[in-house]
């Protein structure tokens, strides 16, 4: 069965770049994140209710494959997809994608959905895991500190799988 992918447009901008117009490596992760964040917000979990319950959601691992590299003025998609969860942990897995206009569709920042590969050229591919803690840095489980946020990002999951 195909898990869903969610998809978040954005073109490279010059300041992501280096002196040959090359996307700068530590811009993946932070794409990585943006990827996460509009992910759960899409949800329609804001990411905010989880700090607002006093939760974390740092980074324990990150993994970033590069295969070809995203330019300047590049139009990409920020791909991410759940691809495990537990009450206490949650990892993704996320690829960067280059795209013609044609097939990213829409508005640059619109995000959409698609199950299967994504469209466009893959550029990097990767992964995070994460741990919920709370505000003292101790891991927490999410059913038990916040069940109804838990019981969504659980039947996202689910039903993507």
């Amino acid at each position: 069965m195909a898990v869903n992918w969610h998809m978040h447009r954005l073109r490279v901008r010059y300041q992501e770049t280096d002196q040959m117009s090359v996307v700068y490596h530590a811009n993946y992760a932070n794409w990585f994140e943006i990827g996460r964040t509009e992910y759960i917000r899409d949800a329609g979990v804001p990411y905010r209710a989880f700090e607002d319950k006093g939760l974390l959601l740092p980074v324990t691992e990150l993994v970033i494959k590069f295969e070809k590299p995203a330019l300047y003025d590049d139009l990409v998609l920020i791909c991410t997809r759940v691809a495990e969860m537990s009450p206490l942990r949650v990892a993704f897995e996320s690829q960067v994608r280059r795209v013609l206009p044609e097939e990213a569709g829409g508005a640059e920042t619109e995000a959409t959905t698609t199950a299967g590969d994504p469209p466009g050229e893959l550029l990097v591919r990767g992964a995070t895991k994460h741990v919920w803690v709370n505000r003292d840095w101790k891991p927490h489980r999410l059913d038990r500190a916040a069940p109804e946020l838990y019981e969504r990002l659980q039947s996202l999951y689910n039903s993507s799988k």
